[in-house]
This record gives structure tokens, C-alpha cells and sequence, in this order.
């Protein structure tokens, strides 16, 4: 177990590096200047002069590799630096909207689970029956419906047209309702389609057969002996969803004007604030490469036959 997690956060070293300079260097190459957005936010006659000085004061006029060197330096110290435009400190932001993102992303899984495991299990049970049908239809759906487009619809049906939930901001419980489902739909009908498929290869196995032999009832042995199995592989791929659900997150708290970071990351793209573009991708690669620890040390839990030996699962 100790091996894994020196092998992940050798990973996490690695995998932030490479992350810092790939953003580093595309945010150099991008178009635009922050100098001019910053002068063009105060709204006054700006000369050369008053670039240039801006520039200097920014770090900007140092060759590239002196500040990207001077960055990496204050990540270590985890100071993601001030914001272009409003000169806030970039972790103060982050602090603030993190919650946010939490928020939306715990509820998106909360109707990945709500909707996968029930009908995964019951697809399973009813193998080629009516349920079954329905599950390989929602998964068709949920993989090609864009996100952005379901929740539109949503929007429509739920708000305009019923008036039942709200659409905009973050407050009580039912502005998480809507941005919620638009996030887990399309997870939860895919992942139903993964849960199925392993529960069948675990419900084939010769113990499952004496469980059945013994007298066990099916949904016990469903519950009991199969859903942990089936559940691996699951697990194994919701760790590269880690990343699907942060990038999911910036479309729909856009659509729905949710105070997350990736609403955040979006002003600040338009706005060319780089150092909030930096600590975001810098942020959302850690989130990531965590949730993927977390899910490797979880498998011991799932599956107690699932050992580690030399940092490897067996």
C-alpha cells in the first residue's frame, strides 16, 4: 500500500510538471495581451510608457524561461501570484469557488449512483428482458446527448415551461437539481452499461454457481457476492471520469451561472488573467491525479481478494 502511494505522488510530480509547462507555454502563445487588458480595465489613456512600466511591474518583460522559472517557484511555495484584472491573490478566488465546484460535482455523482447501480442491477437480473432494453437506450442517449444541450432542455421543460426549479446562481437545494442532472445523465447511463456487463462476467463464475447451489437468494447474491466484484472495473474507469466531470463542470456552471471554478476559469480565459488560468489547470490536474489515488487504495475495500504487492494490484 505504501508503494502505491509513492508511485502515485511520484506521478502527481511528474504529471504537474509537464501540466505546468504546457500551460505555461500556451498561455505565452495565446493572442492577446494582459497588459492591454489591464489598462483597458481602468479605462484610462494608457501611453508606452505606462505599458512598459505595467510590464516591468508584471514580471513581463523578463525572458521567457526566468518566468516560468519564478512561477514554478511560487507554486512551490503555493502562491498561485494576484489576478491580472482585479489583483485579488488567485488562492483567495479558489478558496472561495472551490466549494462550488465540490458542491456541483458531489451532486452530479450523487445521481451518477442514484441511476447507474439500481438499473446496472436490474438490467443484469433481467438480462434481454424490457429493463435491459431501457438501460441500452438511456446509455446510447446519455453518450450522445451533449450536455450543454440536455441542459437547455431542462431549463425549458423545468423552469419555463413548469416553473418548478430555478436556473440561475447557487442558493438552496433546487439550483443544484438541475445542474446536477445535466452533469450525472450521461455518466449514469454509461456507467449502468459498465455495471451490467460486470456483474454478468462476475455472476458466471463457479463460487456465484455454489452460492446459487447453497440456496442464496438472487438478490443476495446480486448484492452481496457480485455488485463488489463488478464494481473494480467500474471504479478503474470513473478515475480517468475525474477529468471529464471538471471539464463537464466549466460548460454547464457557465450555462447555469453557478459560482464554481470553472466559471472562474472562463472569465478569466475571455479576460487573459493567466495566473487564474494557471492555477486552475494546475488545481484541476492535482484533483485528478488524487481522485485516482483514492480509488486505488479503495479497491481493498471493494474486493478484499485484491492485494498490492510491489506497489501492484493483484
Amino acid at each position: 500500500m505504501l508503494m502505491i502511494i509513492k508511485e502515485r505522488l511520484l506521478q502527481l510530480v511528474i504529471v504537474l510538471f509537464f501540466l505546468s509547462l504546457f500551460t505555461f507555454t500556451l498561455m505565452k502563445l495565446a493572442p492577446g495581451d494582459p497588459v492591454f487588458s489591464i489598462l483597458r480595465a481602468d479605462e484610462v489613456a494608457a501611453t508606452s510608457a505606462d505599458e512598459d512600466a505595467l510590464r516591468k511591474e508584471l514580471g513581463l518583460d523578463q525572458p521567457i524561461y526566468v518566468q516560468y522559472a519564478q512561477w514554478m517557484y511560487s507554486i512551490i511555495k503555493f502562491d498561485f501570484g494576484n489576478s491580472l484584472i482585479n489583483g485579488k491573490p488567485v488562492w483567495q478566488d479558489i478558496i472561495e469557488r472551490l466549494p462550488a465546484t465540490l458542491e456541483l460535482a458531489a451532486g452530479s455523482l450523487l445521481i451518477m449512483l442514484v441511476i447507474s447501480i439500481p438499473l446496472g442491477l436490474l438490467a443484469a437480473k433481467y438480462k434481454g428482458r424490457c429493463i435491459d432494453h431501457i438501460s441500452s437506450i438511456l446509455a446510447l442517449l446519455g453518450a450522445s446527448i451533449p450536455a450543454f444541450w440536455l441542459g437547455l432542455m431542462l431549463i425549458y421543460g423545468f423552469s419555463y415551461k413548469l416553473g418548478w426549479l430555478p436556473t440561475m446562481g447557487m442558493g438552496s437545494t433546487a439550483h443544484l437539481v438541475l445542474p446536477s442532472i445535466t452533469l450525472g445523465f450521461g455518466l449514469a447511463a454509461i456507467y449502468a452499461r459498465m455495471l451490467r456487463a460486470g456483474l454478468l462476467e462476475v455472476l458466471a463464475q463457479e463460487y456465484i454457481r455454489t452460492a446459487r447451489a447453497r440456496g442464496v437468494g438472487e438478490w443476495r447474491i446480486m448484492y452481496k457476492h457480485a455488485l463488489r466484484a463488478a464494481l473494480i472495473p467500474v471504479m478503474t474507469v470513473f478515475g480517468s471520469s475525474a477529468g471529464s466531470i471538471l471539464a463537464g463542470s466549466v460548460i454547464i456552471e457557465t450555462l447555469f451561472s453557478w459560482p464554481g471554478l470553472g466559471a472562474m476559469a472562463i472569465e478569466a480565459i475571455f479576460k487573459r488573467d493567466y495566473p487564474v488560468i494557471q492555477a486552475y489547470v494546475m488545481i484541476s490536474g492535482s484533483m485528478i491525479v488524487m481522485v485516482n489515488l483514492l480509488i486505488d487504495l479503495s479497491y481493498t475495500w471493494i474486493d478484499p481478494r485484491v492485494r498490492y504487492v510491489k506497489g501492484r494490484m493483484t
